[in-house]
């Protein structure tokens, strides 16, 4: 790694859902004629490892800026540390062992694009408190959810996660970041 890289996570959305499709062998080649390096793609749904010497809202703004440019459609992007994974999945209090924690197929780290306002998680909180089994919980940058009976069948999606937390989230459940966390070295 050239002096002054730091190896990322850089979790990308909107990539191979909802007809916006890419080959991640394209999107390993784009970032890489883009100037990142070490590019690793894990899985088809936008998780990418790679070494860049910028900070990670400059690294954000450019993976951002290369998804639009060569494929047509806006996505965000979360960049994270190797640190920072590691908390998502330490800090995540439904994550673990015993009858207080949930599967690591359920469970989920959700990548936030900013700290949203501790009024508006409260609120969404108290509003979904007697419509599903969800948990919820803030970490920095991060929303933990323990889905408790699958994402299909919550009234928790995305968009709405979004919409009442004003800032964007892409989700990845314990048994992704795990391994997410594995390709970083």
């Amino acid at each position: 790694m050239p002096e002054g890289d730091r190896r990322y996570l850089a979790l990308l959305g909107s990539i191979n859902v909802g007809g916006n499709r890419i080959a991640m062998a394209d999107l390993k080649l784009a970032l890489e004629e883009a100037g990142f390096r070490d590019v690793v793609t894990v899985a088809a749904s936008g998780n990418v490892v790679l070494s860049d010497n910028r900070d990670p809202a400059g690294i954000e703004a450019a993976l951002e800026s290369v998804i639009a440019a060569r494929y047509g459609f806006k996505s965000c992007a979360m960049v994270r540390t190797r640190e920072e994974v590691r908390a998502a999945i330490d800090e995540n209090p439904f994550h673990g062992t015993g009858p207080q924690h949930g599967s690591d197929k359920m469970v989920h780290s959700i990548f936030l694009s900013r700290q949203p306002d501790r009024a508006d998680f409260d609120q969404l909180v108290a509003d979904h408190r007697a419509r599903g089994g969800e948990r919820l919980a803030m970490g920095d940058r991060v929303l933990f959810l323990d889905y408790v009976h699958g994402v299909g069948v919550s009234d928790l999606s995305n968009k709405t996660l979004e919409r009442r937390l004003r800032c964007k989230g892409t989700a990845r459940n314990m048994n992704s970041l795990k391994n997410l966390l594995s390709k970083m070295t």
